[in-house]
């Protein structure tokens, strides 16, 4: 799958190709692995031979410009110049981190995603937004640069925690709902199937969402309408995440923001209760969370920071049955009323 760019470059998607091949998407001598120290024990003979790794700590709280600095002075020491290629092997916050410092170091060197989560495969790797947090609030800092090349081999799911692959369905699901109905009611007749890690139906999934992704950034790649489409859930769901102290992962908490956007659809009568409902189910036949205790005023708190945001209103992306969605712009006081609303009702 190829991802064409608006300056002409192209970015290269290789669905099913295995990470042994690796060192055929890039021929430069100077290659720096950025991972985790897990993702590193598990795939360290992967890694391309002369290669140097850095590894980054783990978690959403170390998503941080401190980490940027950090790394950046491992790259230094290693003698990274302006040929040489990073790449990022590990999950979501790995690609966001890689993407973000290979396009700030000595203002830009070549990059590539190797990511090993079902979230990083079908969200994080694919569409070119890199970025780190600040202070709680998600990816306040960063960039739009699109990696030389995503490698998704299916098989490192294999080794991803039964938790984390569950979070990222969350993002699967929601390519459906925004332009697929189809999709959606794939997922929805074969969730069990999905769930015991059916191979062809993890292809088929990856595939799928994928192209979805793919097909929408093409078209906006800057984010300037379209591509906002592919925000469904996350307004909440990052004020969610923030307010859990990271009890929640991404994908759960996108999951609940989901619902939420789903019964909003509902009040403002863009959707069926049995579009409701079946939003809802296949959410919690996934095992992923479809209510929270977080109060409104955390919410409207952390929604008011968010970077969609725009003076006294936001860009609020709704669903319009299933398989289709809006953008609408939403003053906050309509919002406030509509998330007490949804909150009592879940």
């Amino acid at each position: 799958m190829i991802l064409k760019l608006l300056d002409g470059r192209e970015s290269s998607i290789l669905i099913g190709e295995n990470i042994e091949n690796l060192s055929n998407y890039f021929n430069s001598a100077k290659v720096f692995i950025l991972t985790n120290p897990d993702i590193s024990d598990l795939y360290s003979d992967y890694f391309p031979k002369n290669s140097k790794v850095i590894t980054m700590p783990a978690g959403e709280t170390n998503k941080s410009l401190n980490t940027v600095l950090n790394t950046v002075r491992q790259l230094i020491a290693a003698g990274a110049d302006r040929k040489s290629v990073v790449v990022g092997f590990g999950g979501g916050i790995v690609c966001d981190m890689t993407g973000f410092i290979a396009s700030i170091y000595m203002r830009g060197v070549r990059f590539g995603f190797v990511p090993t989560t079902l979230m990083a495969q079908v969200d994080a790797s694919v569409g070119g937004k890199n970025g780190v947090n600040c202070d709680g609030y998600k990816n306040m800092i960063g960039v739009f640069n699109q990696p030389d090349f995503v490698l998704c081999d299916p098989r490192t799911l294999k080794t991803l925690p039964d938790r984390e692959f569950k979070a990222g369905m969350a993002e699967v699901i929601k390519c459906g709902l925004i332009v697929d109905g189809d999709f959606f009611s794939y997922i929805e007749n074969n969730i069990n199937a999905i769930l015991n890690h059916d191979r062809d139906m993890i292809y088929t999934i990856v595939n799928k969402s994928v192209g979805i992704k793919a097909n929408i950034v093409e078209a906006d790649e800057k984010e300037s309408g379209e591509r906002k489409k592919l925000n469904l859930g996350h307004t909440f769901g990052h004020a969610i995440e923030k307010h859990s102290n990271n009890a929640l992962l991404h994908g759960e908490a996108v999951s609940v923001g989901l619902v939420i956007a789903a019964k909003i659809s509902e009040q403002l009568n863009l959707i069926t209760n049995e579009d409701f409902m079946r939003i809802k189910n296949v959410l919690q036949k996934t095992g992923l969370p479809v209510t929270t205790d977080i109060s409104l005023a955390n919410l409207l708190e952390a929604i008011g920071k968010d970077k969609k945001r725009e003076s006294d209103s936001i860009h609020f992306v709704l669903n319009r049955g299933i398989g289709n969605s809006e953008i609408r712009e939403i003053s906050f006081d309509e919002l406030a009323i509509l998330l007490n609303k949804a909150l009592e009702t879940l």
